[in-house]
Formats: structure tokens, C-alpha cells, sequence
């Protein structure tokens, strides 16, 4: 298999970012993942966040943004911060209902994507989508994941989380195959039927499978950890979240 690295979205830690921003970047280093992606920036400036990430050897791999700090003249700025990060990736997490009620808004949520992601090249950025379980639900009739991945110029990232996918229905490696060389960014999360605080490894998602998908069609080059509910304090969790990774990847 491919050597895909490995980060951690920092949304699954966010509370102890909260209190220890340099502490909770260490605890992740030290655990061995290789990059981070940020989801919010503590109220640092690009330039602290990058020199904390540079002395821990952490790549910054990209940044979870709200779709208002892409339209506009906003885009320019949200670009230029992340610059200085050292990425150009500017994923977006969640879209209010305005932009997602009907098949035809997500027909013109997918045009507006395009649209940002045509004026980000100018800016040496690239743009791209997170779903949640509503994308694989039917919505009259219709699957919002193809809706917006059909609608949408290929420049546009579809940023595949994987655990979300299967809650909602959907099926992560047809997915995958679907819309190839699109999901340069994965959201490794766990699927468990039965208990949302199951970590990577230890629920139902046939994760060879996926790699395997990411690793052919994909153009995947970063698997990000993404662990939302716990049983554990958060960092035990994102702890044993890369464990179990490592392991899978290793058999």
C-alpha cells in the first residue's frame, strides 16, 4: 500500500486546545501523528500557529473554514492566513440549511463551490466540502452527495468522512470510486451502529477496503483522524484512534 501520512483534526481535541493550545500539540506529536488540521485558530495569528506546528515537526495539512470566509473579498484574506500556514486547502465543514434544504439547493450550493473554487486558483487555493450523514440521506428522492459531487467542477475537493458516510446510509468505497481523484483529504472516523464513541479500528468499517479505494482512485494524500464522541478523555482516544490505524495499515 501507499505511505499516506497520517493527522489529526484538531476539532476531536477541541476543548483541550482550548485551555493548552502548545500542550495539546505536543500530546498529539508525541503520539506520533505526522500533521494536523485546524478547525479554528484559537485566536492566534498564522505565524504563532505555524512556528508551535514547525518546532513539533506537525505539518499543517489544512483548515475546516465556514463558507462566509470564502465568498467575497474574504476569500483572498482566508487564503493569505492559510498561506502562512503553509497549505492551501480550505475545506468547508458544514453548510447552514439555507444551503441544503431541497435537491435544488444543493444544485446551486455545487455552483457556488465552483464559482469559490475557480476564483481560489487565483489565489493559489483549493476548496472543497465535508459531509456529514445528511449527504448520503434521501432527499426527494435524490442523494445530496451526488447532487453536489455531479454538480461541481473536479477542482473541487470532496472531502469524504468516512464514519459520517455509513451512519448516513451510504457506502464510503463506492463513494470513492464514484468521484475519483477528488478526496486529496479523508476523514478517518469510526462507524459503530451501536455506540458513536467507538474509536478507528474497533467498529464496522471495512477500513482495508477503504484505503484501498483512497490509495487507487482517490488521490488521496492525507488520512485525517477525526473522533467526536468519546468514552475516554479525548486524548486517549485520539491516542488509541492512531494505534489501531497503524495496525490496520501495518497487516
Amino acid at each position: 500500500m501507499a505511505r499516506i501520512p497520517i493527522a489529526l483534526q484538531l476539532y476531536s481535541v477541541r476543548e483541550d486546545c482550548g485551555k493548552d493550545l502548545p500542550g495539546t500539540l505536543k500530546a498529539v506529536a508525541d503520539m506520533g501523528y505526522e500533521g494536523v488540521e485546524f478547525a479554528g485558530y484559537h485566536d492566534r495569528s498564522a505565524e504563532e500557529l505555524r512556528q508551535m506546528c514547525d518546532d513539533l515537526k506537525l505539518s499543517i495539512v489544512g483548515t475546516h473554514t465556514r463558507i462566509d470566509t470564502l465568498l467575497g473579498d474574504e476569500l483572498e484574506a482566508t487564503a493569505a492566513y492559510n498561506k502562512i500556514l503553509g497549505h492551501n486547502y480550505l475545506i468547508v465543514p458544514v453548510l447552514g440549511d439555507e444551503y441544503r434544504a431541497t435537491p435544488q439547493a444543493w444544485r446551486e450550493t455545487a455552483a457556488t463551490f465552483s464559482e469559490i473554487a475557480a476564483k481560489a486558483q487565483a489565489v493559489d487555493a483549493r476548496v472543497g466540502y465535508h459531509n456529514h450523514r445528511i449527504e448520503f440521506e434521501a432527499l426527494e428522492g435524490e442523494i445530496p452527495w451526488d447532487i453536489f459531487c455531479g454538480g461541481t467542477d473536479d477542482s473541487v475537493i470532496t472531502q469524504l468522512d468516512v464514519g459520517h458516510c455509513m451512519r448516513g446510509g451510504g457506502d464510503p468505497v463506492a463513494a470513492l470510486h464514484k468521484y475519483p481523484g477528488r478526496a486529496q483529504l479523508v476523514h478517518v472516523k469510526e462507524y459503530d451502529p451501536e455506540d458513536e464513541t467507538t474509536v478507528v479500528g474497533e467498529g464496522v468499517v471495512p477500513w482495508e477496503k477503504v484505503f484501498e479505494a483512497c490509495e487507487s482512485v482517490g488521490g488521496t494524500e492525507w488520512y485525517i483522524v477525526e473522533h467526536e464522541r468519546y468514552a475516554a478523555p479525548p486524548l486517549e482516544c485520539v491516542d488509541a484512534c492512531l494505534k489501531n490505524l497503524k495496525k490496520i495499515r501495518s497487516e
